[in-house]
């Protein structure tokens, strides 16, 4: 969701107002989503990092922030989207923090699309805190040492939930991650376009699910191998 601030000042508008239409993006990617039967959708929407911006364009991201919550999430009933809010929530104020709970609360019961909303993330404090706690938890099972794997830490892990993702895709022209998703990343196909956040829509997700088509995805395998597989499960009767 990146290009939201140049996409503005290209438009000779303030910061915000780039912002406030890349809300109208989430929403229709959102939509697009459903309609072609994404299942989990992740988004992040303000980072760890993010809070070293100017105060005056945090202030207005925060307040955007409770505007969208309390102005979409009727419609995300409707729609059978269940919302997670993960990251640190420590610095939101206490309003956001209950519009929070009452979106994971309300639409808790929805299964039609899974979406996570990363907020204060991070994905270096996600591995640190999933560590943490994993070591914690072993501690307190009476382990005279700790010794982590990825089964012990991942219970741990923000979205924990959900699976790795399929397909990342990053607007805005940058070839980077930027600390999201760092341990949930590994063998994600990475997607990365030009255009700018709130230009993105429904052609622009094609686009890049045409791209993910093409992608094979081996694991550490060859490509022999997964042809060979490929073929001995057409071969394989019944």
């Amino acid at each position: 969701m990146d290009g939201n601030g140049r996409w503005a000042v290209a438009q000779g508008k303030p910061r915000v107002a780039g912002h406030s239409r890349g809300v109208d993006a989430v929403r229709a990617t959102l939509q697009a989503c459903g309609e072609r039967g994404v299942e989990f959708l992740t988004l992040f929407v303000f980072s760890s990092e993010n809070w070293r911006r100017p105060p005056d364009e945090v202030s207005m991201l925060m307040k955007l922030f409770v505007f969208a919550l309390q102005r979409e999430i009727d419609r995300l009933i409707e729609l059978g989207v269940r919302v997670r809010v993960v990251g640190g929530r420590e610095q939101f104020d206490p309003e956001l923090r209950r519009l929070i709970t009452d979106s994971e609360n309300r639409t808790a019961q929805n299964q039609k699309l899974q979406l996570t909303i990363c907020a204060d993330y991070g994905g270096r404090w996600d591995i640190v805190q999933a560590a943490s706690m994993a070591a914690n938890a072993q501690l307190a099972s009476g382990a005279n040492r700790v010794e982590l794997s990825d089964s012990e830490i991942e219970p741990y892990l923000a979205l924990s939930f959900a699976p790795e993702p399929d397909l990342l895709i990053r607007t805005g022209g940058e070839r980077r991650i930027s600390n999201f998703l760092l341990y949930q990343l590994a063998y994600t196909e990475l997607y990365f376009c030009d255009v700018l956040w709130p230009q993105f829509d429904s052609v622009e997700l094609d686009l890049a699910f045409k791209w993910y088509a093409t992608r094979q995805r081996r694991f550490g395998h060859t490509g022999e191998q997964l042809e060979r597989a490929s073929i001995a499960d057409v071969a394989q009767p019944g």
